[in-house]
């Protein structure tokens, strides 16, 4: 016979292992489906409405797009539509500049949209990462 003068305690192991599969699979999913900020190369400032008069800046370019995609760089036209003369006609008016400028694209509310993104696109070519579209103020009924 086998007396045991006491019952032996069987020791409980508790295995981790899978437990451990499963938290490297949450991890894995959690880390697949974040999803994480995007910068983007142009940063526009959205023009606001104020009464007051807006401030006159002396380093300014100014861009102006008619209803026909025609550019205009200072009120003087632009030779032809193409992006490689609007931003050969740029890169002459930032060259006459002594600093980065500030960029204003005024555009027709008729004008082309790809008119406007061409602008915008040649705009970050030349690093031009500071400007604005220029809008009106609509009247109140």
């Amino acid at each position: 016979m086998n007396f045991r003068g006491a019952q032996a305690e069987d020791e409980v192991d508790i295995n981790l292992t899978s437990l451990i599969d499963v938290v490297f699979l949450l991890l894995i999913f959690f880390m697949v489906t974040t999803t994480f900020e995007k910068e983007s190369k142009i940063k526009i400032q959205l023009p606001t409405a104020a009464s007051s008069r807006p401030e006159t800046q002396q380093n300014v370019i100014e861009l102006l797009i008619d209803s026909k995609g025609r550019y205009y760089i200072d009120k003087k036209e632009v030779v032809n539509t193409k992006p490689e003369t609007l931003f050969r006609a740029m890169s002459i008016t930032l060259d006459a500049l002594d600093k980065t400028p500030s960029l204003i694209i005024t555009a027709d509310a008729n004008a082309n949209y790809q008119s406007v993104i061409t602008a915008m696109d040649i705009a970050g070519r030349l690093s031009l990462t500071n400007f604005s579209l220029a809008t009106s103020q609509s009247e109140r009924k």
